[in-house]
């Protein structure tokens, strides 16, 4: 799946994304709250200011990832490989991070 299809698919109201293959893509500013991205691969992917209140990213894999700036207030990031990320600045707050890996990681 591609950026553009996920947020094509997005904005027709569907929130539906688990394992979904997103190594790389730009979704930076994007709106993916509520977003059930449970066991997706977002390595190396630019979510930099992105709103993912309340989404599923349990299991994910967000390793290398541009998070700065994002909005995870209230997201499972339960399980999710963060290591190498970059955080700085990301809102954190409520987010569940029980298992998640930082290894590594930026602004944490």
């Amino acid at each position: 799946m591609t950026a553009e299809e996920l947020l094509a698919k997005y904005a027709a109201g569907e929130r539906e994304f688990a394992k979904a293959d997103l190594r790389e893509a730009d979704l930076s500013g994007a709106d993916l709250s509520m977003a059930n991205l449970s066991g997706a691969n977002l390595s190396g992917a630019n979510l930099g200011m992105a709103f993912l209140r309340y989404a599923n990213l349990n299991g994910a894999n967000l390793s290398k990832a541009d998070l700065v700036g994002a909005d995870l207030n209230g997201a499972d990031l339960g399980g999710a490989n963060l290591s190498m990320a970059d955080l700085s600045g990301a809102d954190l707050s409520d987010a569940e991070l029980r298992g998640a890996n930082l290894e590594d990681a930026m602004g944490v």
